[in-house]
């Protein structure tokens, strides 16, 4: 399959194929720092944030699948390998044992500040190759997390 086959043009797919890889890899980093969180989440706030970090870290889970789908949609495969992510990742890798549970609250407020800059970045990419698909979908992740990252500073009592 390829993006003509859906209506779109290749050659103006192709941006949105890359950020779409790069949003892949940035994601994976981002669960399994959700994952770390959730595993190691100690102090007062456990049982909270045990339950909001797997909620968390299962809707990401099904987001990275909608991605590297929608990768293959357009027609490439996505990445599917580790280093990959990695290399690729602007949301660094953390050690989330004995990080105390405000931190790992921040920590996941800038990933999805990151991830909120990508979208938005997708965002103008698929418009420019009328890909309203791929708009669609990014459009609802993003919406997602601006309102987990509101509850998430009101959690934390940030302004």
């Amino acid at each position: 399959m390829d993006a003509k086959e859906i209506s779109l043009s290749e050659k103006k797919v192709k941006p949105v194929v890359d950020l779409l890889n790069d949003y892949l890899a940035n994601y994976h980093i981002h669960y399994q720092k959700l994952r770390g969180c959730h595993w190691n989440i100690k102090g007062q706030n456990f049982f909270t944030l045990h339950i909001k970090f797997e909620e968390l870290y299962t809707n990401a889970q099904l987001t990275i699948d909608e991605i590297a789908e929608r990768v293959l949609t357009l027609g490439k495969p996505p990445h599917s390998r580790f280093a990959d992510y990695i290399a690729e990742s602007g949301i660094q890798e953390i050690n989330t044992i004995g990080m105390s549970d405000l931190a790992m609250v921040d920590a996941i407020l800038e990933d999805m500040a990151h991830l909120i800059q990508l979208e938005r970045e997708l965002l103008e990419a698929t418009d420019g190759a009328g890909d309203d698909g791929t708009n669609d979908m990014v459009n609802r992740f993003m919406q997602f997390k601006e309102k987990t990252t509101w509850m998430l500073r009101s959690f934390a009592n940030k302004k």
